[in-house]
């Protein structure tokens, strides 16, 4: 079975403390949903377009679990808890078995 991810990229964050609330809910729903965080912010090397920005990949299982993962309750009230206008690309993505 394919696994499947979760792939955000975070155009523009002014202030990192923004994201406190939306991180305490969503850090303890990713991981009841089974989620497991590969990568959160690290050293990026950019090529193409030079986008260097906040990237964060969760994997599941499964995508079906990623999909059920971001429908969750939980989840849900996480992404209420994201600030006015903030802005991010995301993706869920299956992978090869």
């Amino acid at each position: 079975m394919a696994k499947g991810y979760w792939v955000s990229v975070y155009p523009a964050i002014s202030d990192p403390e923004i994201l406190t609330a939306y991180n305490k809910l969503a850090g303890p729903a990713v991981r009841a949903a089974g989620g497991s965080v590969l990568s959160r912010g690290g050293r990026v090397v950019a090529h193409e377009l030079g986008i260097t920005q906040r990237v964060v990949l969760i994997e599941f299982d499964s995508f079906e679990q990623a999909v059920t993962a971001y429908e969750s309750e939980a989840y849900q009230k996480a992404l209420v808890a994201l600030p006015d206008g903030f802005k991010r690309d995301f993706r869920i993505v299956e992978g090869i078995d």
